[in-house]
Order: structure tokens, then C-alpha cells, then sequence
């Protein structure tokens, strides 16, 4: 009895964490209004931080992104410097499938990532394969960006696992 106990409150715990999630539509009309193509057209720069579950800062990080258009084909060619030395890169490759709706693909995402934009808000989600002691996990990302102005976007993300968050990644883009 005591296990059933447990598990309902898990459950109910559970249902009322994911009711009290936004949604991109609480962002309806918000201003300026994000435009992709136009932000990440160009050279940016980014800085950022990676948290433990705990919220607890684990690693810093900067990145150079190179970012260009042709038509409804977008690509970023991203470079992580962390703070222990470790260098990443990443390249996107995006496309606008109209509707305000983006796909994007990159070597280290499985499948595709598919996002929407409504007012200054991008939402995608995807799932990231990620080093892990001597090998790789899947981790599921879902990540908010934030148009603040012309250039400058926040960008968060929570990182879970199996449904239960294992870090979150905070960031700061900005246009050069």
C-alpha cells in the first residue's frame, strides 16, 4: 500500500510540474520579433555556462558562430572553447519550412530538431548525443531562445534524460 502511495504522489508531483511549464504561446505578440534568417546571418558570439541538476555551474564556454542563408537553408558553424581547454565544433544546417516552423540537423543530433517561433520566442526540441566518461549519452534538449533586441538572444535549455532533468545550459548570443 505504501508503494502505491509512492507512486501516485510521484505521478501527481509529475503531472503538476508539466502543467505549470510555459508554452510558446504565452509569447504571442511579444516584441521585437525574432526572425532567424536575420539573427543568425552573419558572425556572432556567444558565452555561456552548463549546470548540474543541482543548478550548480560545471563548465564555461565560449563559441564563435558563422552563420549564413541561402534561400530557406541555413547553416551555423559553431566553435565551443570551454574553460578546461576542451574545443567542440558543431555545424547546423537549418531550413525554414515556412509557418514559422524551423527543422535542423547536426552531427551529434539524432534525427531532427523541430522548433517554432512565436513573437521574440524560439522553441526546438531535440535530442543530442553527448560524451559521457569514456562514451556518449542520449540526452533530450529543449531550448528556449529569447530575442532581448537586434543583437542579442538568451538562450535556455534543459537537458533530461528518461524524463528527469540532468542540467541546464544558459547562454548569451550576440551579433558582431
Amino acid at each position: 500500500m505504501k508503494f502505491v502511495k509512492c507512486f501516485c504522489l510521484f505521478l501527481l508531483t509529475g503531472y503538476l510540474l508539466a502543467c505549470s511549464s510555459p508554452t510558446l504561446k504565452n509569447y504571442e505578440g511579444t516584441l521585437p520579433a525574432l526572425n532567424l534568417k536575420e539573427f543568425f546571418n552573419g558572425e556572432l558570439k556567444a558565452y555561456g555556462m552548463l549546470q548540474n541538476r543541482s543548478g550548480v555551474m560545471t563548465r564555461r564556454f565560449t563559441a564563435s558562430i558563422d552563420a549564413s542563408w541561402e534561400g530557406d537553408e541555413g547553416t551555423l558553424i559553431e566553435e565551443f572553447q570551454f574553460d578546461d581547454g576542451e574545443v567542440q565544433y558543431r555545424t547546423w544546417h537549418l531550413r525554414d519550412l515556412g509557418n514559422q516552423q524551423y527543422s535542423g540537423t547536426a552531427g551529434d543530433v539524432i534525427g531532427d530538431a523541430r522548433g517554432s517561433i512565436i513573437g521574440s520566442v524560439f522553441q526546438w526540441q531535440y535530442i543530442l548525443e553527448v560524451p559521457y566518461s569514456d562514451d556518449t549519452i542520449e540526452v533530450n534538449l529543449d531550448d528556449w531562445l529569447y530575442l532581448i533586441d537586434e543583437n542579442h538572444l538568451i538562450n535556455k535549455t534543459r537537458l533530461s534524460k528518461f524524463g528527469f532533468k540532468v542540467g541546464e545550459l544558459t547562454l548569451l548570443i550576440e551579433k558582431l
